[in-house]
C-alpha cells in the first residue's frame, strides 16, 4: 500500500500540485508500526484529483475528499481545507481550501496533524507532533474544548490512541475529555459503535475500557456496565471482587485476535446481575437467571448502538449459554454433541475459559470439552441423518408436528450409537408404526 501512495503523491506533483503523506499513516510510519491505510493532503481541488486518475470516488468533495481506488486499494486524497464554524458537534457549517499548515491546525490531535514528504522524506510539523510523538502523548491541536466541540468523536478517539499507542493523554486534553463526555450523546449511534469495536476488538482493550472509565464516557455510554460497581459476588466463587472487577479481568484475558462477538460477550455476560441480586435464607449471594436478564440487556444496548444483526445474534448466544457449562459432565451423548456443535462454540468456549479463570480458578469443565472435542474429531459432530421425513411419508405418516419429534429422536439414537445404519434407522421407525399404522409416541428421549 504504501508505495501506491507514493506513487498517488508523484503523480499530484508531477501535475503541478503539492502532495504529502498525511495524518495517521505518518504517525504509524514514525512509530515503526505499519500503517492500517494512507492518506494523502494536496493543494489539489476535488476536480482536479478526479481527472488525475481514472478510478475516483467523490465521498465527501464537499469537504474536498476523493477516493483514489489503485491497486485494489481505497486512500483518501483530500484538498488542503480549513474549517468554518461547527454548530452541530460533527460538521463544519463551511469549508474553505487552504494550506498544508492551514490543514494541520484544524486536525484532532497533534500526533495526527504531521505531514510526510515522500520526494525529499521529511516531515512537515506545523503542531508540535513529533515532540508528542516522542514524549508519547496524546494532545488535542490548539484549545482542547474546541477541538471536542467541534467534533465529539474526538473524546472517543483520544481514548482509543491513547490506548492502542500506549500513550498518556496531556493534562490539557484529559481535562476536556472529562469534562465534554455528557456531550457525547451528539454523536450518532453508528460513529460510537465504530469506535468501541476498534477498542474491543485490539490488544489494548483493558487500557481503552480503564480509559473510558476514567474519563465518564463508559457511564455515559453503557451505563448498565457502571451498574456492576459494587455488585457483590458470592466469594467462595468470585475471590476477586464485585462484578465490575471480573468483568475487567476477563478482558485482560482474552487473546489479543478475539472477536467482537467474544470481546463483547465477556463485557456483557454478568449485566444482568445487578438486577437480580438476592440473599436466599442463608445469606449467600444468588443470581437466578442472570444469564437469560444479561442476553435481553446485551441485545437491547447493541441494537442500540446499531450493531449488525449477526453480531447481536452471537452475542446474545455467548451471554446466553455461558451458564450452561456448569452441567457438561451431566450432558448424554447425543445433547453434548449438540451443545459442541453450536455456531458459537469456539467464542462459547473462550468466554468460559476466561470466566472461570478470572475468578475461581477451576478448568475442569473446560479440560473434560477440549477431551470430547478430541474425541469426537474423527467424524462430524453432527452427522448426515440416517432417516428424514421422506421416509415417514412412505410409511404412510401425514406431516404433522411429530415429523420432527420423531426425527429429532432418530438423530438422538443415532449420535449415541444405537442406531449405526440406515437399515437399522428404517427398522425402528418402521417398529415404532407397527404392523396397525399405530402413530409412535411423544419423544422423551
Amino acid at each position: 500500500m504504501e508505495a501506491t501512495a507514493r506513487q498517488i503523491v508523484a503523480t499530484l506533483r508531477a501535475a503541478g500540485h503539492e502532495a504529502y503523506l498525511a495524518g495517521g499513516c505518518v504517525r504509524d510510519l514514525l512509530l515503526g508500526t505499519d500503517p492500517e491505510d494512507y492518506d494523502i493532503a494536496t493543494s489539489a481541488r476535488p476536480a482536479e484529483v478526479e481527472r488525475l486518475f481514472r478510478r475516483t470516488v467523490a465521498v465527501g468533495a464537499q469537504f474536498g475528499v476523493i477516493v483514489v481506488l489503485e491497486n485494489g486499494g481505497e486512500y483518501q486524497v483530500a484538498t488542503f481545507r480549513a474549517d468554518g464554524e461547527y454548530l452541530d458537534g460533527r460538521h463544519p457549517t463551511s469549508v474553505t481550501f487552504s494550506d498544508a499548515e492551514g490543514d494541520a491546525r484544524r486536525r484532532d490531535f497533534t500526533v495526527n496533524g504531521l505531514f510526510y514528504d515522500p520526494t525529499t522524506e521529511q516531515v512537515l510539523d506545523f503542531v508540535g507532533g513529533r515532540a508528542d510523538l516522542d514524549a508519547r502523548v496524546i494532545r488535542a491541536i490548539g484549545d482542547p474544548a474546541q477541538r471536542f466541540a467541534e467534533d465529539r468523536l474526538r473524546l472517543l478517539r483520544g481514548v482509543r490512541f491513547a490506548a492502542r499507542l500506549g500513550f498518556e493523554i496531556e493534562a490539557g486534553t484529559w481535562d476536556a475529555i472529562r469534562a465534554g463526555a455528557p456531550e457525547i450523546h451528539a454523536v450518532s449511534a453508528e460513529r460510537i459503535r465504530d469506535e468501541l469495536t476498534k477498542m474491543l476488538t485490539h490488544p489494548s482493550r483493558v487500557r481503552a475500557f480503564d480509559l473510558l472509565d476514567e474519563s465518564g464516557l463508559l457511564r455515559e455510554l453503557l451505563p448498565e456496565i457502571e451498574a456492576l460497581k459494587g455488585c457483590e459476588q458470592p466469594p467462595e466463587f468470585h475471590p476477586e471482587g464485585d462484578v465490575f472487577v471480573h468483568t475487567r479481568i476477563m478482558l485482560g484475558l482474552l487473546p489479543p485476535a478475539a472477536s467482537l462477538p467474544l470481546a463483547l460477550g465477556v463485557l456483557f455476560h454478568d449485566i444482568g446481575k445487578p438486577p437480580t441480586f438476592q440473599r436466599d435464607g442463608t445469606g449467600r449471594i444468588r443470581f437466578n437467571g442472570h444469564e437469560t436478564v444479561s442476553a435481553e440487556l446485551a441485545r437491547g444496548i447493541l441494537t442500540r448502538l446499531r450493531f449488525s444483526n449477526a453480531d447481536i445474534d452471537a452475542t446474545d448466544a455467548l451471554v446466553r449459554n455461558h451458564m450452561a457449562f456448569k452441567d457438561v459432565r451431566q450432558m448424554r451423548v447425543a445433547k453434548l454433541r449438540r451443545f459442541l456443535a453450536r455456531e458459537t462454540m469456539e467464542d462459547e468456549l473462550e468466554l468460559h475459559r476466561v470466566d472461570c479463570a478470572s475468578s475461581h480458578g477451576m478448568l475442569d469443565n473446560y479440560a473434560f470439552l477440549q477431551g470430547k472435542r478430541e474425541e469426537f474429531s474423527n467424524e462430524p459432530l453432527i452427522p448426515p441423518p440416517l432417516v428424514t421425513g421422506h421416509d415417514l411419508i412412505a410409511l404412510g405418516w401425514k406431516p404433522g408436528p411429530r415429523f420432527k419429534e420423531t426425527l429429532d429422536a432418530a438423530q438422538t439414537l443415532q449420535l449415541e450409537g444405537a442406531l449405526r445404519s440406515r437399515e437399522e434407522a428404517l427398522a425402528w421407525l418402521e417398529k415404532l408404526v407397527g404392523s396397525e399404522g399405530i402413530e409412535p409416541p411423544t419423544n422423551s428421549v
